[in-house]
């Protein structure tokens, strides 16, 4: 019955994966013949999306590398891309926050301004608020950088409530806290840094944000305590965390903070010679940074402690510094003007040759021919994959019922062979003699105990075997069960395998091995001493097996039952197989396979 339900269930099942299909090609037809005009617009608009990310791509590469100038060029150009700016809010207001870093670093804070004020239309259309939070903090930074003190704290405002994360409200709050002590409100930025001081804020995005942040957390709080003053231990020890968190990044640029405050400190409670060794400190790391405004700050400090005749020196480095800043900002603003012209261009350019219909209807229908062939390729690879599925599925199921179904019949035979006799005669024991005997009860005591072992034998034979760190014990213990007064084993050499070396697979088939000739050995009952020797020779492993057995006949019935199992589980690991039938030395057999 059941092997008749067998081929309509797998009729049944064919037939509905054919309707799947047939329902999936259908509803692709239907998409691919809705509507020409509609699938023109999604062409074009792959395209462009396309075009933008690879475009974006081009200028983070250049912005990485530090080439300021070809990656305004190709910000700008994805931001003129983004045509209508609502369907790529992302990477139009990612590029502007770009610009305007780059503007801000060059020292052009009013077209950065303007820059930025494009992006504000579309922060509420963006997929991230990260992207709001960079232009408000940008914002900020451009009226900080202006001395508009109270601009600045609004723009930090609007991040703070945009912000989500703990990691990133903190990092506001520090921000907010300096512009605070720029005003000299020492207070008010002890009030906000003390508390998130305390704790350690980490950021689960980029992990390695976290010591950046905390570090300049504790610098603007050093920088709050100097101010208020009567807080010398506090601040001195605000500033040594900051500059132990700043230092295994090996950053010039953040270093140039680290000992800038050094300086306040040692200026504040008066040091001459530590102010000055931190002053130099900080000048050299702009110096490294190449961060001109900073060197140039630092050279002014410089030349205000330093003795008349070293002024001079600094004095002429200072001036020449100074004009070397203004000239290559008057440059640099030159360069942006010509930047943005190139790219207006680039996209007057673009959109004539957007507007060139043959051109699109040709892409378009090709397009669709493209889809259609796709179409056609999917539907028959999905067919042939479900039919695969199903079949190897089939199969397996079957096989691994065949398995289990040989494995209880062993089982069967062998609890059949080996226990059958040992418990008619407990029965008939029992029967026939008197139990409350002391010596009788003992008798059937050793039956019991014989018809025990012989089952957790087989139970054990059966049994799964371990692979991990304990399999050399596990294996040990297996060989151990066979040793009793009459029969001695000796191994060598199974210590000194790396057993973690070798596969799981040849590790169980290796226990079966031994269990099998050891139990063949026990079976014949005429072996007094047993030797296993193993060796990793070559990236082999190779077993000497020897017993003194004296049951090995010339007809060698005997010696092929005891070799049929062995050589089935050799070969399927590749592996030789040798032995010796010298009734002299009894029976002896080596073995080996690849590790």
């Amino acid at each position: 019955m059941i092997k008749n339900l067998h081929p309509l269930f797998q009729k049944k099942i064919i037939l509905f994966c054919l309707l799947i299909i047939s329902l999936i090609l259908a509803i692709l037809f239907f998409i691919q013949f809705s509507g020409t005009e509609q699938q023109q617009k999604k062409y074009l608009k792959v395209d462009r999306t396309i075009k933008i990310k690879k475009t974006l791509e081009k200028a983070h590469t250049f912005f990485n590398d530090g080439k300021f100038d070809s990656a305004y060029f190709y910000f700008n150009k994805t931001q003129l891309l983004c045509e209508p700016k609502e369907d790529y809010p992302d990477a139009y207001v990612e590029s502007l926050n770009y610009i305007v870093e780059i503007l801000q670093r060059y020292g052009n804070f009013y077209e950065a301004e303007t820059t930025l004020i494009k992006a504000f239309p579309y922060l509420e259309k963006t997929s991230s608020k990260k992207y709001a939070i960079n232009a408000y903090t940008f914002m900020a930074y451009n009226y900080s950088y202006t001395y508009n003190n109270e601009k600045a704290l609004y723009y930090h405002r609007k991040a703070l409530k945009t912000a989500i994360s703990t990691f990133r409200k903190a990092r506001i709050l520090s921000e907010i806290a300096f512009v605070y002590v720029q005003q000299e409100k020492y207070q008010e930025a002890k009030d906000i840094l003390e508390p998130i001081s305390k704790c350690k804020i980490a950021d689960k995005i980029t992990p390695s944000n976290t010591n950046i942040v905390r570090s300049a957390i504790l610098y603007n709080l050093a920088l709050s305590y100097i101010g208020l003053g009567n807080h010398k231990e506090q601040a001195l020890k605000c500033l040594d965390e900051s500059l132990e968190l700043t230092i295994p990044y090996n950053n010039d640029f953040e270093l140039i903070a680290n000992y800038f405050g050094y300086y306040k400190y040692y200026s504040k409670y008066y040091n001459p010679e530590l102010k000055k060794f931190y002053a130099e400190k900080s000048y050299y790391a702009a110096k490294r940074a190449k961060s001109v405004g900073n060197e140039i700050d630092r050279l002014g400090e410089l030349i205000e402690m330093d003795k008349p005749e070293n002024s001079k020196k600094l004095w002429k480095i200072f001036t020449r510094k100074n004009d070397s800043l203004s000239l290559s900002r008057k440059m640099a603003k030159n360069q942006f003007a010509d930047l943005i012209y190139a790219s207006q261009k680039d996209k007057n350019e673009n959109f004539e040759l957007k507007n060139q219909k043959a051109e699109k209807e040709l892409q378009l229908q090709r397009q669709k021919n493209r889809s259609y062939i796709s179409y056609v390729v999917i539907s028959l690879s999905l067919f042939i994959i479900l039919f695969l599925i199903f079949y190897i599925t089939t199969k397996g199921k079957r096989e691994k019922n065949d398995i289990i179904l040989k494995s209880e019949m062993r089982i069967s035979q062998k609890l059949h062979s080996e226990l059958n006799s040992n418990i008619y005669q407990t029965l008939l024991f029992v029967q026939n003699n008197n139990v409350e005997n002391k010596e009788d009860k003992e008798k059937l005591l050793n039956n019991l105990n014989n018809i025990y072992s012989k089952t957790r034998n087989i139970s054990r034979e059966n049994s799964k075997v371990p692979i991990d760190d304990r399999y050399l014990s596990v294996l040990k213990e297996m060989i151990s069960e066979y040793k009793t007064q009459d029969v001695n084993i000796i191994l060598n050499g199974l210590d000194s395998i790396s057993w973690n070396k070798v596969d799981k697979n040849k590790k169980i088939i290796l226990y079966r091995i031994l269990q099998e000739l050891l139990f063949n050995m026990k079976k014949s009952n005429s072996s007094s001493l047993v030797s296993i020797v193993a060796k990793e020779i070559d990236k082999n492993l190779i077993i000497y097996y020897t017993d003194n057995s004296s049951e090995i006949t010339s007809e060698n019935n005997i010696l092929e039952k005891r070799l049929q199992n062995v050589e089935n589980r050799i070969k399927t690991i590749k592996g030789t197989l040798n032995f010796d039938t010298n009734l002299q030395r009894g029976f002896k057999i080596n073995f080996k396979f690849p590790i």
